[in-house]
């Protein structure tokens, strides 16, 4: 399968919880749910993890898609990520790439390609 960039910058192919979905792997949900409510101080069910990508419409999605600025702003704009958008690098995302530099990385890398 082809990589799915999220609005973000992340890899949802490389999710734990969008391979879980993918493989219907229950251990996988369990161990995800475990190491999520630990990292960020919630009570995550193996239940909640179940997503097929950010970028996906009608699909099933994390919960905290359904808050993410990001994906809103990115489906609002009608865009595959925000490397696609003439906004691009705006503010929701710079905070976000101070956390996850990766992402910046990755998105200016499509955009390069964008031309």
């Amino acid at each position: 399968m082809d990589e799915m960039i999220a609005y973000c910058g992340l890899i949802c192919t490389e999710c734990p919880a969008y391979i879980a979905t993918r493989d219907d792997n229950d251990d996988l949900r369990r161990k995800t749910a475990e190491d999520w409510s630990e990292e960020f101080k919630s009570e995550i069910k193996p239940e909640d993890i179940n997503c097929d990508g950010c970028v996906t419409t009608g699909g099933r999605h994390f919960a905290h898609c359904g808050m993410c600025e990001i994906r809103k702003c990115g489906i609002e704009h009608a865009v595959d990520n925000c490397a696609h958008c003439p906004d691009y690098a705006c503010e929701k995302l710079t905070g976000f790439f101070e956390v996850v530099p990766a992402a910046r990385t990755r998105l200016d890398g499509v955009r390069k390609k964008l031309g």
